[in-house]
């Protein structure tokens, strides 16, 4: 085969450090489509970004020669650089470590992207953490509790 031929729709999620509620209304919208540009600079074609106060979803099509960490680790400096710099908090702002990457087959595309688009609404109705233990287990990923999320204990922890 002369070419290599070859479409990956990703789901990708993520939360703020310590699961705080640091995505603010006043900037959100913004960091979304900032947090889209920046998978689409990446050579990677965005479908959705969207997401909470705590947490993000990235709905794209990775490019092939790319790994989903690549593009995590790149997303996630340049987007938490951009609301540092632009002194949207008092605070400074991080990602929590890792993500949760999700493959998906071109007929979900539609029920993923409605889920994504409506992720305030889901939201009433269940956590992040919930939310988060409910793909793991559906996509059958092996995880260790300890150590799927930075909490506040550890933090206090790490302070003393």
């Amino acid at each position: 085969m002369p070419n290599t031929y070859v479409k990956l729709y990703v789901q990708a999620v993520f939360a703020v450090k310590y699961r705080n509620s640091l995505i603010r209304e006043n900037f959100r919208k913004e960091l979304f489509a900032v947090i889209g540009n920046l998978i689409n600079e990446t050579g990677c074609s965005t479908i959705i970004v969207n997401g909470v106060e705590d947490h993000v979803h990235c709905f794209f099509v990775l490019k092939t020669t790319l790994s989903l960490s690549e593009v995590m680790k790149s997303v996630k400096a340049k987007s938490s650089k951009w609301i540092n710099e632009n002194g949207f908090l008092e605070e400074r702002f991080e990602w929590q470590r890792g993500f949760g990457g999700f493959s998906y087959n071109q007929s979900s595309i539609g029920k993923v992207y409605k889920y994504i688009e409506n992720q305030e609404e889901h939201h009433k109705k269940q956590t992040f953490k919930d939310e988060y233990l409910q793909l793991l287990k559906k996509f059958e990923v092996n995880y260790d509790e300890n150590y799927w999320f930075e909490d506040l204990i550890s933090k206090e922890s790490s302070s003393d």
